[in-house]
């Protein structure tokens, strides 16, 4: 049954590393979350942020490009976005995704209090069932609230059985492992 999708979500260079909260942690289980779907014809989906031209973080910038430890493979999807939410209809990919019969979205990535939490309200309108494991999304302190403070404003109270079920990073390898069966 391909009606899943694992969605990566602005991993980006100019973003992806040690400011992030629990970042080895997050890291680790994006990459582990990445080849366990490849291993189990889960469909890899990725998705960059373009902060428009001259912004450092546009198409072409060293910024922009993927992290190099969750680089696509050859023939992977990468959409690229203008907009917070990865499944707005200007990315193109909600079209894509509904085209190939999706119904599930495992959503992991970038920034937790941004697009990933954008994706995620847009996700539930449109009809998919989000996803959220544990400690696969993260975002920067701000001046409104640590980053830690966010992460678990969003995953422990805000989308958890209103617009996503978050589940333990156990949880989520074990629904990937199953596609293959």
């Amino acid at each position: 049954m391909k009606n899943m999708v694992l969605l990566v979500i602005d991993t980006q260079k100019g973003i992806t590393d040690a400011r992030l909260f629990a970042f080895e942690k997050i890291r680790d289980n994006i990459r582990t979350l990445i080849e366990k779907a490849r291993e189990s014809g889960v469909e890899v989906v990725f998705v960059q942020h373009d902060d428009g031209e001259g912004s450092g973080f546009s198409v072409g910038d060293k910024d922009f490009e993927i992290f190099e430890e969750f680089r696509p493979n050859d023939g992977e999807k990468v959409f690229v976005k203008k907009v917070n939410s990865a499944l707005h209809k200007s990315v193109g990919l909600s079209d894509y995704l509904s085209g190939k019969g999706v119904k599930k979205i495992v959503a992991v990535g970038l920034q937790t209090n941004f697009c990933i939490d954008a994706t995620i309200h847009t996700g539930f309108d449109l009809g998919f069932e989000m996803l959220v494991p544990a400690y696969a999304n993260s975002t920067f302190d701000s001046e409104y609230m640590s980053a830690e403070t966010a992460y678990r404003y969003y995953n422990e109270f805000l989308w958890n059985g209103r617009f996503a079920k978050c589940i333990p990073m156990d949880d989520a390898v074990r629904l990937l492992e199953e596609r293959r069966k």
